[in-house]
C-alpha cells in the first residue's frame, strides 16, 4: 500500500517508502492542535468536544494532560518552553507555566471578548501571533453558542502584553505558520461557518518591524481546505487537506501529498530530530517518519 502521491519529483525525497504512516491513537471525536514536547517526549493534542487535552508518549500510549481544557484547540510552545494554548470555552489564549498555573494572555480586544482563539505561533522575539474565527461560538459542539462581539482578525501579542490586530481582512482566519527566517507568514482562509466563501492560504511579507505586506494567495488546496499546517527547514508548507497532508513548494505549487484515511485538522514535527509529522486527524492521531525536519527556531 502506498501512502503518497506524487506530483512533483522533488517530493520523491521527502518521503521515504519503508517508512509508513501510522494510527497511533484513535477513538475521538475532533482532534487538533499537536504540539511536540521533545525535552518530555511526549506530543500533547486536544479532543475538542470532549473538553480535554491528551498526552501521547511512545512505548506508554494516551494520557490526560488537562480535563476539562475550556475547550481547548491550538497549541503550541513558547520560547520557554512553555505551553500556549487557544480556548474556546473561555474564548482567550493562555499559557500554562512550568508549575502548572495559568496565565491569560489575551481575552478581549477594544473591550469586547475575542470570539474563539483557534491556532497559535510564537515568534522568535516572543511574540505571541493568533488567529480568532468565530467556530467555537457558533454551535455548542466545540465550546458555547454566543454572541460574535469582535469581526474575525488576526492578532500580536507583543513582548510588553500588548494586542494588536495585525490582519483585519480574513472572513474567518484559522491555521498559521512561519517560514524558517520569519519573513513569510502564511495565514488560512476557512471563510465563516455556514457560508460559500473563498478558501486559500494567504502570503504576507514580515518587515524587521513586524508589520506585513503582501496578502496573495500562495495556494489552494482540494480537495477540502487548509486548517492548520507548518513548514520545514527549507520552506516547504505542508498543509491538512481532506485527502491528507499536502505538500506545497516555496513558489506555491503542490508538490505531492501524504494519504490519510481521515479529514485532517492539523499536524506538526516532533520526534528525535524533528523528522516526524503527527497529524491530527478526524478521530485518530497518525504518524510519519520523513526526510525533512521541521523548522528550528533559534
Amino acid at each position: 500500500m502506498s501512502f503518497f502521491e506524487v506530483v512533483d519529483d522533488r517530493f520523491r525525497s521527502f518521503v521515504m517508502g519503508n517508512a509508513p504512516l501510522k494510527q497511533i491513537a484513535t477513538g475521538f471525536d475532533w482532534v487538533e492542535g499537536p504540539v511536540w514536547f521533545g525535552d518530555a517526549g511526549c506530543l500533547l493534542f486536544s479532543d475538542i468536544p470532549n473538553n480535554r487535552i491528551l498526552r501521547w508518549i511512545p512505548d506508554a500510549g494516551i494520557s490526560t494532560f488537562r480535563s476539562p481544557s475550556n475547550y481547548a484547540n491550538g497549541n503550541t510552545r513558547d520560547r520557554e518552553g512553555r505551553l500556549i494554548t487557544c480556548e474556546h470555552g473561555t474564548r482567550r489564549v493562555t499559557r500554562t507555566e512550568h508549575d502548572g498555573s495559568v496565565t491569560v494572555i489575551a481575552d478581549s480586544y477594544d473591550g469586547k471578548r475575542l470570539n474563539s482563539p483557534n491556532d497559535v505561533v510564537v515568534t522568535s522575539d516572543g511574540s505571541i501571533w493568533f488567529t480568532d474565527p468565530h467556530y467555537g461560538i457558533m454551535t455548542d459542539y466545540e465550546g458555547f453558542r454566543a454572541e460574535q462581539e469582535l469581526p474575525c482578525h488576526v492578532y500580536r501579542v507583543g513582548p510588553s502584553g500588548a494586542i494588536d490586530a495585525v490582519l483585519t481582512d480574513f472572513a474567518c482566519p484559522n491555521g498559521l505558520a512561519f517560514g524558517p527566517d520569519e519573513s513569510r507568514l502564511y495565514v488560512a482562509e476557512t471563510g465563516r461557518m455556514f457560508s460559500s466563501d473563498p478558501q486559500h492560504i494567504r502570503v504576507f511579507g514580515v518587515r524587521v518591524d513586524g508589520s506585513l505586506s503582501g496578502g496573495e494567495v500562495f495556494h489552494t488546496i482540494a480537495p477540502g481546505c487548509a486548517d492548520g499546517f507548518r513548514l520545514d527547514c527549507d520552506g516547504n508548507l505542508w498543509s491538512s487537506a481532506a485527502d491528507g497532508v499536502h505538500c506545497i513548494a516555496p513558489d506555491g505549487q503542490l508538490m505531492g501529498k501524504i494519504l490519510v484515511p481521515e479529514l485532517v485538522s492539523n499536524l506538526c514535527f516532533g520526534g528525535r530530530a524533528k523528522h516526524q509529522l503527527f497529524i491530527t486527524a478526524t478521530t485518530s492521531v497518525y504518524m510519519i517518519t520523513l526526510n525533512r525536519t521541521g523548522v528550528q527556531r533559534p
